[in-house]
């Protein structure tokens, strides 16, 4: 039986109509610049990207590492075990996933399954927007986060062209991973209450296993826990930096994109893009 709507009255004074019709004329005076304006803090950037500016390259690696993977299209199968094993190794909420698996189709109509993590761009939007530096490159070639820094306003979400970043609205209970442990244990500290969040690359992984002597791309204890538990390797991971590395021979030897390069984000990771026949 459908539910009945009620009718409700409101009786408004002309005092109440004139106050609501200047807070709302203030509202679309305030929005734009607060989004795009000369006093909002990414205001400028958004503007360059939609000219196509080049940005100025200040995420630019100088370490000896430029951590980076390739995602290959006609080959992953959609079983979403890389968002599985992720929300394991780093707790993450099941509703703000790290990672994401998307069936999608070729314009030939071959279907096919678009994955994302964070890409780790080198001139990254929200590295450029986060007014208390709370997210920040490292000499690797990583966009990392001090969630001690934080202070919660999310301008890095919306600035995120790739939709990459959550925000944590709740807290969580600790009971709350269904993933652990099926598809692994928690890495790393639970982020708190009013912080936005994003995939590190297994941040945790890389710099524990570089400690140790490890290649991560080569050995799993220092590799991504996406990479290493795609079932049909898909996702090749490594160092760009490196000729001799697995994943700069995968690019070499491949037709590879990057998602909107034309905003000049020059992102870490790679697509290999799917066959357009079946």
């Amino acid at each position: 039986m459908a539910n009945k709507k009620k009718k409700i009255v409101i009786d408004l004074t002309r005092r109440d109509v004139l106050k609501m019709a200047l807070a709302t004329a203030g509202s679309i005076v305030a929005a734009p610049l607060l989004t795009t304006g000369p006093l909002s803090p990414f205001g400028a950037l958004k503007q360059q990207q939609l000219e196509g500016a080049a940005q100025p390259g200040h995420g630019a690696v100088t370490g000896e590492y430029h951590w980076g993977m390739v995602i290959n299209l006609d080959q992953c199968i959609g079983c979403e075990y890389c968002v599985r094993a992720c929300s394991a190794a780093n707790d993450v909420a099941p509703d703000k996933t790290w990672n994401i698996v998307v069936k999608e189709k070729t314009t030939a109509g071959h279907t096919f399954f678009f994955s994302r993590p964070c890409l780790h761009c080198q001139n990254a939007p929200c590295v450029e927007v986060c007014p208390v530096k709370a997210t920040y490159h490292r000499e690797d070639g990583l966009v990392v986060m001090d969630y001690q820094r934080c202070i919660g306003c999310r301008y890095c979400e919306v600035a995120c062209p790739y939709d990459a970043r959550k925000f944590n609205w709740e807290s969580r209970p600790d009971d709350d991973n269904a993933f652990i442990p099926a598809w692994g244990e928690a890495e790393v500290k639970r982020r708190p209450r009013g912080v936005v969040e994003k995939c590190t690359f297994c941040v945790q992984r890389i710099d524990a296993g570089l400690a140790l002597g490890l290649t991560p791309g080569e050995d799993r204890e220092a590799s991504p826990a996406c990479v290493n538990i795609c079932p049909v390797k898909a996702r090749t991971f490594g160092n760009l930096k490196d000729p001799n590395s697995k994943v700069t021979q995968v690019i070499e030897a491949n037709a590879t994109f990057r998602l909107r390069d034309e905003l000049g984000t020059e992102t870490s990771v790679y697509y290999i893009p799917p066959k357009e026949g079946l």
